[in-house]
């Protein structure tokens, strides 16, 4: 033997051994029987190198049929690791006819033309070069405004479409605090009212209040126009002179298939919004936002799901000596200095696909169509903002029911009724709370909508697991995909009858020519609900109604609502005869897509299973490497055609995620049953089927607040429902980004807002899972969901995680009736739920761009770690030195922090920092496994005194179901209690209003900031014994016990005062 022969040898025999352990350790944990065989195997072939083969110099000598089989074993073993055991869906067993294997759509049918976006293109013409401008004319002023005609100010340009010669100008003071300004063709009839005309019977437009008349003269926001070179306009705060909007300097450019306006910016601004986008939260002066609902797996910084092209303007103000304002536009700010700051707000009521770009000293909108239709918010603050774009524009969030608030479990792959009555029986033998159990397209016959798998998801089997998991006070969430099958014609025993009700009643799109359009989704070639049509609400509520007859149900997970399609145009029209297809690409665990992606950092906590994974993946990707046989790039450039619309192909290309806007969506050209195409459209899909559930679960669960989670939204989806931040990844970027995620969402006012908690695509792992279930048991959606044949990651699966879930669960179980309260808030006055920094604390600089912590309501901060590896967290205490004091929920002490400090915090694994800040009272109930048995809990109430020894707060109480009706009958018959806490001179009181008759004690009150021990304690005059009190003199807090009695019919039976002395509670 040469002594060269034993390198590769050893290298290879450590590299099968380390594998090999690997293998085993989750084998043997989840699948035993296979791991003794694959354990056989290995000794087996052990044995062969060491006796039957002599060493050789050459690397990896063993037959490649051996080591083909050894990645074989590794890949598939690593798919049986699931808790659940469950049946590999991958196979799509439901899916197949009897008569013939499943065709696979080729991935050629959702490739579109190459199109290359305008702001990449160095070919592009800028319309500001070469474009006239509108000069205005005819101004006539009235009572709310003004109007005016616009005309070219040249000779037309048409650069990105057909340019429109007239346009009409109307400027409305609607209230004290809007304005309006719309821009729009000066003919617009039959023929093309749709291209720039928005429905408000879709999408709300604000009208001038009753009483604009008197109070637009109180207006803080002043219009100017001018004609100097061409037709501008601005936007003023007339108490601070600042200008807000103003298109001076720039050509308004307006043609059927391209508008585009610009405004001015300060330098360094700060907006926040535009959604929806994986960003931070301050969107930064280098950043084009595209608003096309697309469905994409969350890619960063690219169009997502959802359209909301509204935006949040703050600007921070120096105060001088004098009082005299100069603007910030450095990110470095002093501690000590006295600031102020206005906001306002943008809200561009369009819903085309477009652009908006963020550039350092401007914004400009790059509309594909429409008009514009622009709202300005006066403000002068964020919740102000806020508030006015809900309860004038988009509508006040929808009240939740009470249970929506406890924790939800998911996943891809759950197999069937006895795999997830096994995952509920997990929870309750680990003592983990689940209230909602959920189902992805797994229980779907054939991934058809409004139908059971009658094997697998049997009606027989639902009814009585549904009865058992109603009894014990949990619900069920199942998907419902926004795409309808299309029963092939040449099988008579394919039938699908919520097709053919739909069809019978003209509820579907169409092509140009009046024939179905017909795209491709999960169950294959498929048709889509047409919601302006006079039939498709109707025909959905039918079909809703009567799936709810067969399984009750308590919600709706709308998906795929983009709408989304995986072919370019009517791709089955030709093809349904081939019906049910499978998708164009592999599903997760099938070849090519095997789940191979760990979090950061998954290397140096697991270095053997992330090598292994890791040269997995590189073989996988090598495999599906595409080659390309040229190495020119041709794009396709439309040009403009008078008198024609390009819908398929605009001449302006926006910056769409998957280019061409016919991939993975429905064509543009679609046509609806007024004529009205796609193109016009696209964005409304996810907003009209969230509106039409609403109104299927009101009729199918009567009285009921509708509960409805939805992927694609738009400006004012949530009066009907909440969102989900949809398919993200296994990643801490992602636990990161869902902060950023969730307080966008607050300002569009869907504040039910929550994500996909551990992640949904690749697999999760066991830190990331811990930190990652804390952090979202702070955020109003609390949901644990996860991609098919990844890795399990319920709560349950890894030991550190059910400490750290159920640590952060009692928190949030206690914060039950604050976080109920904060959405009653939301529901009736605009405010938000989840909150920046930044808007709690308005005149602080350094806090323009903070998230990272968040506030829940005014009261709860939340330090989350965010890091692999870490085991501190640096967090700021806003106001600290102004007059503010926050108290660790764990140690109930004050934290010592000083004026803009950044404090590093300790945060082991399992520990997420909370704190409460003073002045605020919180109330909280006993927690339990679900919200049905912690509402019978007795109450406590904390009170975190202010410096000055004050605090305040409230509590909303109701059935937790009922729909709310109009406020007279309201009081009379779904009867409220909503208290008011005070907390003042050495006393706390507790007023309550209204009928609602809770019967639960107070069990304690606790009082956070006491400086000194207090002996005289009494309750509605009644002295409280010295056993039920006790003064922690480390913390300064004081507990109050034993007032069950004296509170026996209920804690808010009636209004009640807690005195603890006449010394001064906190040090002056």
């Amino acid at each position: 033997m040469s002594m060269d022969a034993p390198i590769p040898w050893l290298i290879e025999a450590l590299f099968l051994l380390s594998s090999s352990l690997s293998i085993l350790g989750r084998a043997f944990a989840v699948a035993p029987l296979p791991a003794v065989i694959y354990l056989l195997f290995i000794l087996a072939y052990t044995i062969g190198c060491f006796k039957l083969r002599p060493p050789t110099p050459i690397m990896f000598h063993s037959p490649l049929s051996i080591f083909n089989l050894f990645i074989f074993c590794t890949l598939q073993l690593g798919r049986l690791s699931n808790a659940q055991n469950v049946t590999p869906t991958t196979s799509l067993p439901s899916t197949q006819t009897t008569y013939r294997p499943v065709f696979t759509v080729p991935s050629s049918a959702d490739v579109g033309a190459n199109v290359i976006p305008n702001i990449e293109d160095p070919q592009a013409k800028d319309a500001q070069d070469v474009c006239p401008g509108y000069t205005a004319s005819n101004i006539a002023r009235n009572p709310l405004g003004l109007t005016a005609t616009l005309t070219l100010a040249g000779s037309a340009c048409n650069v990105y479409g057909n340019d429109i010669d007239t346009l009409n100008l109307t400027v409305q003071y609607q209230s004290a605090d809007r304005l309006a300004i719309r821009i729009t063709p000066a003919v617009i009839d039959a023929l093309n009212s749709s291209y720039y005309g928005l429905p408000s019977y879709i999408v709300h437009q604000p009208t001038p209040d009753a009483d604009a008349n008197s109070t637009s003269l109180s207006s803080d926001l002043n219009f100017v126009w001018s004609n100097d070179q061409t037709f501008s306009f601005s936007v003023y705060r007339v108490s601070t002179g600042d200008t807000l909007f103003s298109t001076v300097g720039t050509k308004l450019v307006f043609e059927d298939q391209f508008v585009e306006f610009a405004s001015s910016l300060p330098e360094n601004y700060n907006l926040y919004g535009l959604g929806e986008t994986i960003h931070a939260l301050r969107l930064g002066n280098n950043f084009t936002k595209t608003i096309f609902a697309a469905d994409t797996g969350d890619t960063i910084d690219t169009n997502l799901y959802g359209s909301h092209p509204f935006y949040l303007d703050t600007r921070y103000y120096e105060a001088d000596a004098n009082g005299d304002l100069s603007l910030v536009t450095t990110n470095e700010t002093n501690a000590t200095a006295d600031y102020v700051s206005y906001s306002h707000g943008v809200y561009n009521r369009n819903a085309h696909g477009q652009e908006i770009l963020l550039r350092p000293t401007n914004i400009t909108w790059r509309l594909l169509g429409g008009s514009i239709d622009m709202y300005v918010f006066a403000g002068p603050t964020q919740p102000e903002v806020t508030r006015a774009y809900q309860m004038s524009a988009v509508g006040l969030p929808a009240m939740q029911q009470y249970f929506t608030f406890g924790f939800h479990q998911c996943r891809w792959g759950y197999a069937n009724w006895t795999v997830l009555q096994s995952v509920v029986d997990n929870y309750e033998a680990f003592g983990i709370p689940l209230e909602n159990i959920w189902t992805d397209i797994d229980y779907m016959n054939h991934y058809r909508d409004f139908d059971n798998d009658p094997v697998r998801f049997n009606y027989s089997e639902g009814e009585d697991f549904l009865s058992a998991l109603h009894a014990s006070g949990k619900h069920y969430i199942p998907i419902i995909d926004s795409a309808i099958y299309v029963p092939n014609p040449s099988n008579a025993s394919d039938n699908y009858s919520t097709f053919d009700n739909g069809n019978a009643t003209g509820a579907f799109m169409t092509n140009p020519d009046g024939s179905l359009y017909i795209g491709d989704v999960w169950p294959g070639y498929t048709v889509f609900p047409d919601w302006i049509s006079g039939g498709a609400g109707q025909w959905w509520i039918n079909e809703m109604v009567h799936w709810h007859s067969k399984l009750a149900f308590d919600g709706a997970w709308i998906d795929m609502s983009e709408a989304s399609s995986f072919c370019v145009g009517s791709c089955g029209s030709a093809n349904i005869t081939m019906n049910p297809v499978h998708p164009s690409f592999a599903l997760p665990g099938e070849l090519g897509n095997v789940v191979l992606g760990y979090p950061e950092g998954f290397n140096l906590t697991n270095a053997t299973e992330a090598a292994s994974a890791s040269s997995a993946s590189a073989s996988q990707s090598s495999a599906g490497a595409a080659t390309s046989s040229s190495s020119d790039t041709s794009y396709l450039r439309t040009i403009p055609t008078p008198g024609v619309r390009d819908v398929n192909h605009p001449p302006y290309a926006i910056n769409n995620v998957q280019g061409d806007l016919a991939v993975h969506a429905i064509s543009p050209n679609a046509t609806h049953a007024d004529g009205t195409q796609e193109y016009e459209l696209h964005n409304l899909f996810g907003h009209q089927v969230l509106n039409a559930t609403y109104n299927a679960l009101l009729a199918a669960i009567p009285g009921v607040r509708p509960f409805i989670i939805g992927r694609s939204t738009f400006a004012g989806s949530g009066k009907w429902a909440g969102h989900w931040g949809g398919d993200n990844t296994s990643l801490f970027a992602y636990m990161f980004f869902s902060i950023p995620q969730a307080l966008s969402f607050s300002l569009f006012g869907i504040p039910m807002f929550g994500v996909d908690t551990c992640g949904f695509n690749g697999n999760s792992d066991e830190e990331l899972c811990n930190r990652w279930m804390q952090l979202s048991a702070f955020f109003p959606f609390y949901r644990n969901h996860n991609t098919l044949s990844a890795n399990s990651q319920e709560a349950y699966v890894w030991s550190s995680v059910i400490d750290a879930s159920k640590t952060a669960m009692n928190i949030r179980y206690q914060l039950l009736p604050y976080i109920y309260t904060l959405f009653y808030l939301a529901h009736n006055t605009g405010s938000t739920v989840m909150r920046a920094l930044a808007w709690e604390f308005p005149n602080d600089p350094s806090l323009a761009a903070a998230d990272r912590q968040f506030f829940l309501g005014p009261g709860i901060l939340v330090t989350p770690v965010l890091d692999q590896g870490a085991n501190t967290v640096d967090g700021v205490f806003p106001g600290v030195g102004k007059g503010e004091v926050y108290y660790d929920w764990y140690t109930l002490s004050a934290v010592n922090a000083s004026a803009g400090e950044n404090v590093t915090i300790d945060a082991p694994l399992g520990h997420i920092p909370v704190y409460i800040r003073g002045n605020n009272v919180i109330p909280t109930q006993e927690p339990a496994l679900v919200t049905r048995d912690a509402r019978k809990n007795p109450w406590g109430v904390i009170a975190a005194l202010s410096l000055e020894g004050s605090a305040s707060g409230s509590l909303y109480v109701d059935d937790g179901a009922s729909l709310m009706p109009n406020a007279t009958l309201y009081v009379e018959a779904r009867p409220i209690a909503l208290f008011d806490f005070t907390a003042s001179n050495s006393a706390l009181y507790a007023s309550g209003r209204g009928m609602y008759k809770d019967t639960n004690p107070l069990a304690n009150v606790t009082v956070l900031g006491v400086q000194n021990a207090v002996t005289n304690i009494s309750f509605n005059g009644m002295a409280v014994p010295g056993s039920s009190v006790k003064y922690n003199e480390s913390s300064k807090a004081l507990t109050v016990t034993g007032l069950n009695n004296a509170t026996s019919a209920g804690a808010w039976s009636r209004d009640w005062v807690l005195r603890f002395g006449a010394e001064p509670l906190v040090k002056r």
